[in-house]
């Protein structure tokens, strides 16, 4: 079976307490439009950053969560999503006999980058990522973090040498962005490059500058 086929295996989705939250929303709305099956965990930093950044409190219930979710992204019945408590490391997602498509952690903290480096497992977010990466499937990450010190490089290249992919949320200008979902969805569309998923619009690069004569 191809691993872009929706109703193949769900993605989990990750959220941290970086900032840049709206790359995570914008990831839901894309993945339930394309009628993905998503397994959602936010960090419990995210809820301190979501109530900072846009003065909303974020439902830790799951259910409630997952209505939160659909009413940010604005996708109120497509696809499927299911939402984890932080501190569950029973769920499901937690063991690597639950088979996922993979996992994409965005917006990626250091403190994040830190504890999976390291092989910490303090939370169910902490924990899936760690499953992840010792049954060998595709894990995903996008540092929000600017400058990187020497300490977040090397925990950075810990994981790229794990096999993890790393995906800077840097936006690109060549395919005309005019809004800031542009610039966010370029960067959530590189993202799922990496997975071979194919559900963000996105004008790509189609091919060098022409020198005028």
């Amino acid at each position: 079976m191809s691993s872009t086929n929706p109703q193949t295996f769900p993605l989990i989705l990750g959220i941290t307490g970086a900032s840049g939250l709206i790359y995570a929303v914008r990831a839901v709305k894309f993945l339930l439009e394309a009628d993905y099956t998503i397994e959602l965990v936010a960090s419990k930093s995210a809820y301190m950053v979501w109530q900072a950044e846009q003065n909303t409190r974020m439902p830790p219930e799951p259910e409630q969560q997952g209505q939160f979710w659909r009413q940010q992204a604005g996708v109120p019945t497509k696809g499927k999503l299911i939402c984890h408590r932080w501190g569950d490391v029973g769920a499901t997602i937690a063991s690597g006999s639950f088979r996922t498509l993979g996992m994409v952690i965005i917006p990626c903290s250091m403190s994040t980058v830190a504890k999976i480096a390291n092989g910490l497992s303090s939370d169910l977010l902490e924990r899936s990522a760690d499953v992840q990466l010792k049954e060998g499937r595709q894990l995903i990450i996008v540092p929000r973090e600017t400058p990187f010190s020497l300490i977040h490089l090397r925990n950075l290249t810990t994981l790229a040498e794990a096999g993890v992919k790393i995906v800077p949320a840097i936006p690109a200008w060549y395919h005309n962005p005019q809004t800031i979902e542009d610039l966010v969805d370029f960067v959530v569309a590189r993202t799922f490059d990496q997975l071979n998923i194919d559900c963000v619009p996105l004008t790509r690069w189609q091919g060098g500058f022409r020198e005028k004569l």
